[in-house]
């Protein structure tokens, strides 16, 4: 069997690291410790030009909850029309209602206008009330994937309903578990759920090169460490998984 790998990754840097590791997909996103937000312009435009690897951008406008107003709204339109005429592969995306429904017409108007780069819908679909609804809908709407934890903040604790939804999408949809996937419990995710492609950030931390390091920022995180991603923890993902 083919297993897919998407990695998400947090700008160039990272980006690189996971294309050299073999990552098959990468969801491009600013800001991870956020949970990911829209990367730049130039960072969707150089990642474009120097990689073939599927590229799919996150389309979130920013941090927090995921009911947007009408004019964080429009910003997600404009950036979609950018992933597309940049050439990239697909979108990600998910927009819920003040019930925690699948905010349906909203999303129906981000397909429509990326189209035909492909969709996935991403982790609010884990805030969502009524996940087999949710899923129903999403299908409908013509999403290629969700990504899903299991309604959980780590995928090995949603391992059941991860299960039920791909039992529930019969190939419908692809449903992605992600959020805590590691090389130490890939294998096992991929037996109880049946599960084909999967999502990991792999996020590290990397020491600045800086020689000048201003005293009173001495030991402030922040300010003196990189996001890193080692392309070594890419290929021992591939492996553990087809082990």
């Amino acid at each position: 069997m083919h297993f897919i790998i998407e990695i998400a990754t947090n700008d160039f840097v990272t980006t690189k690291a996971a294309v050299d590791g073999g990552a098959d997909r990468i969801e491009l996103c600013g800001a991870l410790s956020e949970g990911g937000i829209t990367p730049s312009y130039g960072i969707i435009k150089n990642c474009r030009e120097a990689f073939t690897t599927q590229l799919f951008p996150i389309i979130r406008p920013r941090g927090g909850d995921f009911l947007y107003t009408e004019q964080e709204f429009m910003v997600m339109l404009d950036d979609v029309k950018k992933c597309k005429e940049l050439g990239c592969d697909g979108v990600v995306i998910g927009l819920l209602d003040k019930q925690g429904n699948i905010d349906t017409e909203r999303t129906a108007r981000l397909i429509d206008e990326a189209y035909p780069l492909r969709i996935t819908f991403h982790r609010a679909f884990d805030r969502c009330n009524d996940p087999f609804l949710a899923l129903e809908q999403l299908i409908k709407l013509g999403c290629e994937r969700i990504l899903t934890s299991g309604q959980k903040p780590n995928v090995m604790d949603g391992i059941e309903l991860v299960t039920q939804l791909i039992a529930a999408a019969n190939g419908r949809i692809i449903i992605m578990p992600g959020s805590g996937v590691r090389k130490e419990n890939i294998k096992e995710l991929a037996g109880k759920t049946g599960a084909i492609e999967f999502h990991s950030s792999l996020r590290g931390k990397a020491s600045s090169e800086m020689d000048f390091i201003h005293p009173e920022f001495a030991g402030n995180m922040e300010s003196y460490s990189n996001p890193s991603l080692s392309p070594v923890d890419v290929i021992d993902l591939r492996t553990a998984l087809n082990s």
